[in-house]
């Protein structure tokens, strides 16, 4: 068995770049910026008031001021600020030739005849300063960015309408076993409902490539070797849950070298999830997962999310956080690497019950993976562990 570092690896190293193409702003959400994006202008383009109240000249701020206009924002200041005088100014409107600092308006009394009083003894300047948020000509987001509504305001301030993205990747998903029935249809004894294939459509979707979901594969050879076959040369990439294991009825990796396809390995030293599969066939690869739901689930998280993201463009860099055990937690066995379910409560973390491999409800109320290493049976009440958050 590989460890999960050179299957991590394996994976890793096979993606390659899908291509490129021009979206409208409002469409790169979750997808991955394939250009470097540089700043057209200064921003703020102008110094600009960041109160409400008055821009004035501070040396003259102990004295009153004459109220000489009123500056809203999106306007070109017709006046000048001289000695003794101010003028009333809007956030974000631009600060008038001669005044060096803006006096917040809840400061300020008024007086009869257009003058003002300050009732402080000093004040900030108040002032936004043309180029100080961001230069003309700097990089502002780089290739690899996966665009998140932040990144969307940079482009908008950019002036990027139509940025160019790393093509996104389809991906074909099968469950197996002739046990399975849809959500839609009360299951028969002996059956049961197929929730694999919906968790991966959503796990897919979130990740930013586009699911395409092609029902289920009886248990048996021809049945299987038909929807592989047509799946593997139509997809990017293929997620098949189930018929991985061991068993009299599990064919997936027989029914895959038929179809052609290079198996570059079919087993993790890790728990949940030893029984994976990836292989690939020319630029198309796939994915056979345990048909335990919670196998699937982590499988993706661990393993084909980080491909997903390279294979879009992305650089991966493991989302952990870095945060103390809220008590003991202790396992059996440790001859694998095994992943269990936490919630974060008040910085620390907190093993969520969890009864094994087929324990879907227990990641709903779970906000974190961790990991504990082979060899490894307890994790102490205030040791510093890795969290994936999921």
């Amino acid at each position: 068995m590989l460890s999960f570092e050179q299957a991590t690896n394996i994976v890793l190293s096979q993606a390659y770049n899908p291509g490129t193409e021009r979206v409208p702003l409002s469409s790169s959400l979750n997808r991955v910026l394939a250009e470097d994006i540089f700043s057209d202008m200064e921003m703020p383009p102008f110094d600009k008031a960041a109160v409400d109240g008055y821009a004035c000249r501070l040396l003259d701020i102990h004295d009153p001021l004459r109220v000489i206009g009123l500056i809203p924002a999106g306007v070109v200041p017709s006046m000048q600020i001289g000695k003794g005088e101010c003028s009333k100014i809007m956030t974000g409107a631009m600060v008038p030739e001669g005044a060096d600092g803006v006096l917040m308006v809840e400061d300020i009394v008024e007086m009869p005849d257009h003058f003002i009083r300050f009732t402080k003894n000093k004040s900030l300047k108040n002032i936004c300063y043309r180029g100080e948020d961001i230069k003309k000509g700097e990089k502002l987001l780089s290739p690899g960015t996966w665009i998140q509504p932040q990144h969307i305001a940079v482009l908008a301030t950019a002036g990027i309408t139509n940025p160019l993205i790393y093509r996104q990747v389809n991906i074909g998903i099968i469950s197996t076993g002739d046990e399975l029935v849809e959500p839609d249809t009360k299951p028969a004894p002996s059956k049961i409902r197929n929730s694999n294939a919906w968790q991966l459509i959503a796990q897919v979707t979130k990740a930013g490539a586009i699911p395409q979901y092609l029902g289920i594969a009886l248990d048996d050879q021809h049945s299987l070797y038909q929807i592989l076959d047509h799946a593997i040369h139509a997809y990017d990439l293929v997620l098949l849950t189930g018929g991985v294991s061991m068993g009299d009825y599990d064919f997936v990796p027989d029914v895959l070298k038929k179809a052609g396809v290079e198996i570059l390995f079919q087993r993790i030293a890790i728990q949940p999830g030893k029984p994976t599969v990836f292989g690939k066939m020319d630029d198309h690869y796939i994915f056979g997962l345990p048909g335990n739901p919670v196998s699937s689930f982590v499988l993706f998280e661990i393993l084909v999310r980080p491909f997903i993201l390279k294979l879009t463009g992305g650089s991966f860099v493991a989302p952990d956080i870095l945060l103390p055990m809220g008590t003991d937690y202790s396992r059996k066995k440790s001859t694998r690497q095994s992943f269990f379910p936490v919630k974060i409560v008040k910085g620390e973390l907190i093993p969520v019950e969890y009864h094994g491999s087929a324990h879907i409800n227990a990641y709903t109320n779970a906000d974190g993976i961790v990991s504990m290493a082979i060899g490894q049976s307890v994790l102490k009440k205030g040791e510093l562990v890795n969290v994936r958050q999921v």
